[in-house]
């Protein structure tokens, strides 16, 4: 037990999770600030949320704070309504065999001392009493804390097998806070990292997702998954791109797998949307490798690797329209190539698609990854500042019923008609519907 000047956050969820600790207490029970919140506010981070921990059984913390409720019994979790917020009180605890490698069959009551020994890695158990600004550190959280170490409490055999996650977790704290896992928590990471697969889609997505928008460097955190034997389990396809060459005049940077690696790094303003775009952009690649008489060619790698990144977002359960999102980006990123050959109808098309800022940031991240070349990023830059103060796509001056009216029976023709004169509107050299309505007419006798 240590006590240290608290750096308190500014924030009314602070004060209201410290009144909580203080109802409790002045009950007669013990009641701790415990698990992430205690960390970051060691490290001078914002919590994102405040857990509490104490002696208390849930149906005392439901006496002490009506509308709450213990969801799922066996976890001894209570959350409670206080001031707008919803915290959640666990009471201390003892897990006992995990059979289904994600939840305890069992629990027990017990003291703060034995509830930090379940938890799973040292820097997430410590205690904190905000009321008197002591730390209770029983396992060496603080110290691992200075050493910038991601150390399991206890055994790291027993914590994984416990919960499976845990194995992506970790990766996940060394990224986001950058630091080093500690080698034989890594060397049992390695030894089961099979037993990821046992995960449920949906829990590996949503925590891969916040290891690749959280981390530091999400590129570093990639190998890091690599390296602890996880990245061969949980996307095989993304491990298929280490040591797929390519031409070193268009990527001086290596394989397939470091240039993906880069792109990630080099992230500044994150989406997921963008993050997966880059990581699947050319996992068509080792699928389409070959030697040409020139050099190595990918031909059609981009329209592979949509197919590719579908299969995989749909195997881990995203959603379907970030899948509909990825699949185009990653399809088309190498339309950027031809855009200072392209006609304004399909410039104006491209840019006014709804995926376009994810696109261009794909195409500028694929560039300095790479080759460097940033031409084809400023003719596009370029030509939006031309058409700035307008709308890429603006209304279209004829419609459907424009055209039947002209003559043309309800047909597909009507459509192709429409396409044609939308195209000739885009180009800009057509400045009115009048004028416009003229030169379709002529279009249409010339194809009578």
């Amino acid at each position: 037990m240590s006590q240290t000047r608290l750096n308190k956050p500014d924030l009314s969820s602070y004060k209201t999770a410290f009144s909580v600790v203080q109802r409790l207490q002045s009950a007669g029970f013990i009641a701790y600030f415990a698990g992430g919140c205690v960390r970051d506010i060691i490290l001078k981070r914002p919590p994102k949320d405040y857990d509490i921990a104490t002696n208390a059984l849930p149906s005392e913390v439901e006496t002490l704070f009506p509308g709450s409720e213990t969801s799922g019994k066996s976890f001894a979790v209570t959350r409670a309504p206080v001031k707008g917020l919803i915290l959640e009180i666990a009471t201390f605890r003892r897990d006992h065999r995990y059979s289904d490698g994600r939840r305890p069959d069992k629990i027990s009551f017990t003291d703060p001392q034995t509830d930090a020994q379940r938890r799973d890695f040292t820097i997430n158990a410590i205690f904190l009493d905000p009321i008197t600004s002591k730390f209770h550190d029983f396992i060496g959280g603080r110290k691992d804390l200075s050493a910038h170490i991601i150390k399991c409490v206890g055994d790291p055999n027993d914590r994984f097998n416990e919960d499976h996650l845990r194995m992506l977790r970790a990766v996940r704290f060394a990224g986001t806070l950058g630091f080093t896992i500690h080698p034989l928590t890594a060397a049992a990471i390695q030894r089961n990292a099979r037993k990821i697969i046992k995960i449920s889609a949906e829990r590996i997505h949503d925590e891969l997702t916040r290891t690749l928008m959280e981390s530091i460097k999400p590129g570093d955190s990639l190998v890091l998954m690599d390296q602890v034997g996880l990245l061969e389990h949980i996307l095989p396809e993304v491990s298929a791109m280490k040591g797929q060459k390519q031409p070193p005049e268009f990527h001086p940077e290596g394989d397939v797998f470091t240039h993906t690696v880069a792109m990630l790094n080099m992230m500044d303003n994150r989406s997921p949307q963008l993050v997966y775009s880059v990581l699947f952009h050319d996992i068509g690649k080792p699928s389409t490798a070959f030697i040409a008489p020139d050099r190595i060619r990918f031909n059609n790698h981009a329209a592979e690797g949509a197919l590719i990144a579908q299969t995989v977002m749909q195997r881990l359960k995203f959603s379907s329209d970030d899948i509909n999102v990825i699949c185009h980006c990653v399809k088309n990123h190498m339309r950027f190539m031809d855009v200072q050959k392209m006609r304004n109808s399909t410039l104006r098309r491209m840019i006014g698609a709804p995926t376009f800022q994810t696109e261009m940031e794909l195409h500028r991240l694929d560039c300095e990854a790479s080759h460097g070349d940033l031409s084809n990023l400023n003719f596009l830059r370029n030509f939006q500042e031309q058409i700035s103060g307008q709308p890429a796509l603006p209304p279209p001056w004829i419609n459907g019923k424009d055209i039947i009216a002209m003559g043309v029976p309800e047909s597909p023709r009507v459509g192709k008609f429409r396409t044609m004169a939308y195209d000739a509107q885009l180009e800009g050299h057509i400045k009115n519907r009048k004028a416009l309505l003229k030169w379709l007419k002529n279009k249409i006798k010339e194809e009578q």
